[in-house]
């Protein structure tokens, strides 16, 4: 019964490490209010520009850049208004 009580202890335990850990993560997805305020272009300097040199946004179409958008995302981290940002410049840009 002692064997019981503590392995339920134990797990009860990692059960609410891991929800701590799960809710703080989720509040670093959040844009801060200075990535929120940044242009396209800004954002695809310093995101873009920092892994490869990027291509001119003559290179693709309008929708070829939002599929390469969608991958670039999740390759770099960019939350979905980063993403949309970017691509909105790339395509503007044309």
């Amino acid at each position: 019964m002692k064997k019981y009580r503590s392995l339920h202890t134990i797990s009860l335990g990692l059960i609410i490490l891991f929800s701590i850990i799960t809710m703080s993560s989720m509040n670093s997805c959040v844009p801060s209010k200075a990535v929120a305020a940044k242009t396209g272009v800004q954002l695809w300097s310093e995101n873009c520009q920092r892994c490869h040199n990027t291509p001119s946004p003559t290179t693709f179409s309008p929708e070829i850049w939002e599929t390469v958008g969608m991958h670039m995302q999740t390759r770099a981290l960019l939350t979905e208004a980063e993403r949309d940002k970017i691509v909105e410049f790339l395509k503007s840009a044309r």
